[in-house]
């Protein structure tokens, strides 16, 4: 579209990027056109944010570049994060942001705090452009460890919850199974009663950080055959209960997010470690799902301004790239598709910082965002996709080599398309939901 061209034209020249220059009205973080939120630039008013966040959004930001985006390549080329680096994560208020802070457990929250901190830490954390990096720090944390500290007991809260929120300990959530993946209704691992205890068996796969996590929040199947998504309950299960092996998986991507198979072979763990029915589990997919929309986005936001940046400098056939109208309408076409997202997804989170300020529990208004939420997680994983694949081709042969972040990017797709519920699900649970009226 000529117009879409001309629209953003100005906002990818050189010369008017020159023009600009720095100064008070200079944005946070990088100058390149849509390389951060637009409410990163002080001239763009925004009715979400106050100096609280950005006090936060500078906090994140130094902790990232300073301490996680120089040891991306040791890390994933190791497939571990050294224990220190999740302390440290715990200290600069990282893990807890990513949880929702609940004070009880992780100590008082910052000043302002709100649900856009959590967005603020998602979307800073995935600007490492690593899948392993994000889901090895807070992937685990972020979908593990939210229904023992919401739902579990002062014993969970005390002896899980608080170690984990200090980067002490390591979590995992265990729900996908070989033959139940988006399909939860039909998993096998079955916790049979026996006195005081569950007897738990079944194998679970592609569980992230469960090569290294302490714990798992563990879906079985505490109902009869044929109860279906009713007979599915949460229970915690220590790694050191006998009967609990892990082995590790080898992935397109995420490396360093210690992916694994995680087998239960007749466990015994007791009725005390009952987290709750499967209302629970399906409060943590919302959550989750956005968790992955706010960094497949950042991931798009990434390869679009490498994208940027490349054909700035990058010549063919006599002229740079970014002088070519089919290469500044690919840029647009991408500008477009990560604005629209990380707006979507600030409005529902605004949803859910809503509820909180009028002094309800956000958990159960969780439930309503479950259409949206879905559409989220696939619009912004299709943008993932679109961008991936549109800066792979701008950057030529040199995204088909190792050692560049395209080219890691490229590999993350379907682990963010994926998990969480594949698109095609998503894409028809929503439908349903809505056409049902609950939205």
């Amino acid at each position: 579209c000529v117009l879409c061209i001309h629209k953003y034209e100005h906002f990818l020249s050189p010369i008017m990027a020159s023009m600009l220059g720095p100064g008070e009205d200079s944005k946070f973080g990088s100058p390149t056109p849509f390389s951060e939120p637009a409410w990163y630039d002080p001239r763009n008013p925004n009715p979400y944010y106050n100096e609280h966040h950005k006090a936060f959004r500078a906090k994140m930001r130094t902790f990232v570049d300073e301490e996680l985006i120089p040891f991306v390549d040791v890390w994933e080329k190791a497939n571990s994060i050294p224990a220190s680096v999740y302390k440290r994560a715990a200290e600069v208020g990282m893990l807890p942001a990513i949880v929702n802070w609940p004070e009880d457990i992780a100590g008082p929250r910052p000043e302002g705090f709100d649900g856009f901190f959590t967005v603020i830490a998602f979307d800073e954390l995935s600007r490492t452009a690593s899948g392993g990096v994000v889901w090895g720090l807070v992937g685990g944390l972020g979908i593990g460890l939210p229904p023992v500290a919401f739902y579990g007991t002062d014993e969970m809260k005390e002896k899980v919850a608080g170690p984990c929120f200090r980067g002490e300990k390591r979590i995992a959530l265990a729900v996908s199974e070989a033959t139940a993946g988006s399909d939860v209704a039909n998993l096998s691992t079955t916790a049979v009663e026996d006195g005081d205890y569950y007897v738990v068996s079944g194998l679970k796969k592609w569980i992230t950080c469960g090569m290294f996590a302490d714990f798992f929040t563990t879906a079985v199947r505490t109902g009869g055959e044929g109860s279906g998504m009713m007979g599915v309950s949460l229970l915690l299960i220590e790694r050191d209960r006998k009967g609990v092996s892990t082995r590790p998986m080898e992935c397109m991507g995420g490396k360093g997010s210690g992916t694994a198979y995680v087998e239960f072979d007749e466990v015994r763990v007791p009725k005390s470690n009952y987290i709750g029915d499967i209302s629970c589990l399906l409060r943590n997919f919302i959550t989750e799902r956005l968790g992955l929309a706010l960094q497949a986005n950042r991931f798009a936001r990434v390869c679009l301004s490498e994208s940027i940046e490349y054909a700035r400098r990058r010549k063919a056939f006599n002229k740079l790239l970014v002088d070519m109208p089919v290469v500044r309408y690919k840029l647009a076409h991408m500008a477009r598709e990560v604005e629209t997202t990380h707006a979507f997804l600030e409005s529902l989170a605004y949803r859910i910082v809503g509820v909180e300020r009028a002094g309800e529990d956000w958990l159960t208004p969780l439930l309503r965002l479950g259409a949206e939420a879905s559409l989220a997680k696939v619009q912004a994983t299709r943008t993932f996709e679109h961008c991936a694949r549109e800066a792979a081709h701008l950057h030529g042969g040199n995204s088909y080599v190792k050692g560049n972040r395209i080219e890691s990017l490229y590999r993350h797709v379907l682990s963010l398309a994926i998990p969480g519920g594949a698109e095609d699900v998503l894409t028809d649970a929503a439908a349903r939901l809505s056409l049902q009226g609950k939205l």
